[in-house]
Formats: structure tokens, C-alpha cells, sequence
């Protein structure tokens, strides 16, 4: 019963991006175990949580694919990414973009590379370290799964964004957030776009779940 649950979820994953290559749908079903056996070690998924993790995480991450299509040899950088999200989904999803995942918290990063290694990534780097403090390379987007108010991530995504334009969006900051939103947009609210994931995924658990662009 237990792998059909997660066959199930999987599936929900695959009928929202129908165009997935076997590769791809490979990557994404090594995620459970892999993810199963480092979160016994290192917690970075809740224990409660990590059933859902299609779901909650992988869908989740994925959601930023409805606000933007990275094109090839676009660099994002994942700011907090914790144990991969949405930087790995992300870039099992986007071959042809390279993704730089940055988190303070060494064992997280730990994490985040074996499970890169494991599935066979090649689009992806690592930092252990603070975001700010890294100021060598510059990106076309930052990505970021609820991490810290808007404001905080848009001041330190803003150094960290390179003026060359590649997309079909101006580069910018691009963030997974949850519930009212009003008051962390409101500094941005003439060029903030926050989309509905709820209207892309009928799953109860994305009912309050968006995704917000700000052009940095």
C-alpha cells in the first residue's frame, strides 16, 4: 500500500507536465528512497511529512514552473534550499539550466548533494554558506521556497542578479510562499505577479499555496 501512495502522487506529478522523458520520471522516483534514507540521518523533510513528499515538496517546487520556463543556460540560484527545494526538482525538470543551491546549514547541503549525485545531475552546484556573502557570481532568477519576508529575500537576491536578459520574464526573484500575502507584497504591488497554484493543482494542501515574481 505504502509504494502505491507514492506511485499515486508521482502520477499526479506526471499528468500536470505530460512532457517529462523517461529520464526525467526516473530522477524524480529515486527521490523517495533517497530522500527516506539521509532524512532518518539529517532531518530536513518534517518525519510526518516525508509520505507526501511528491506532493508536498516535489509538486510544490514545481509550482515555479507555472510562473516561468527557465530557458537553456539560464543560472538560477536556490537561496535556502535546505535539503534540495526547489532546486532540485527544478533542475530535473530544466536539464539545460544550471542551479546553484546555497544553504547556511552544512549537513542540509550534505543532503542535497548526494541526492544530486545519486540521481545524476550535472546541472547543479553547492554552496555552504550565506547568500549575501556570496557575491562572485551573478544569476538570472533566485528561486526560494519560503524562507524569510519578501523584502529580505528581494534585498539580498537583488545583488545577485546579472543585467543580460534571456527569458521571457525580466531576471528577477521568483519565491514559493503560503497563506496571506497581502502585507509582504504591498512594497512591490506595482510589479509583483503572484499566481494561484491552487489554480493549477486541485490538491487540498495547495489551497493557499502561490508563487510570486518580483523583477529585480
Amino acid at each position: 500500500m505504502e509504494q502505491s501512495i507514492h506511485d499515486y502522487q508521482r502520477s499526479i506529478i506526471e499528468s500536470e507536465f505530460p512532457h517529462l522523458s523517461d529520464r526525467q520520471k526516473g530522477q524524480l522516483a529515486g527521490l523517495y528512497d533517497l530522500y527516506t534514507d539521509w532524512n532518518s540521518r539529517i532531518n530536513v523533510i518534517s518525519r510526518k511529512d516525508i509520505e507526501n513528499l511528491y506532493l508536498h515538496h516535489v509538486l510544490h517546487s514545481l509550482g515555479i514552473v507555472r510562473m516561468l520556463h527557465f530557458r537553456d543556460d539560464t543560472r538560477v540560484m536556490d537561496l535556502g534550499t535546505g535539503g534540495g527545494f526547489p532546486g532540485i526538482p527544478l533542475a530535473i525538470f530544466f536539464p539545460g539550466a544550471h542551479f546553484h543551491m546555497v544553504d547556511s546549514i552544512g549537513k542540509k547541503i550534505k543532503v542535497a548533494q548526494a541526492v544530486a549525485q545519486a540521481v545524476g545531475l550535472s546541472n547543479v552546484s553547492f554552496r555552504h554558506g550565506r547568500a549575501e556573502d556570496d557575491s562572485k557570481e551573478a544569476f538570472d532568477f533566485v528561486v526560494s521556497r519560503a524562507v524569510m519576508p519578501l523584502d529580505s529575500l528581494a534585498k539580498i537576491a537583488a545583488g545577485k542578479i546579472r543585467k543580460q536578459q534571456q527569458n521571457a520574464m525580466p531576471n528577477g526573484l521568483i519565491c514559493l510562499k503560503g497563506g496571506e500575502l497581502e502585507h509582504e507584497i504591498l512594497p512591490f504591488r506595482k510589479k509583483a505577479v503572484c499566481i494561484e497554484l491552487s489554480t493549477y493543482f486541485k490538491e487540498p494542501y495547495f489551497k493557499s499555496k502561490k508563487v510570486v515574481y518580483i523583477p529585480l
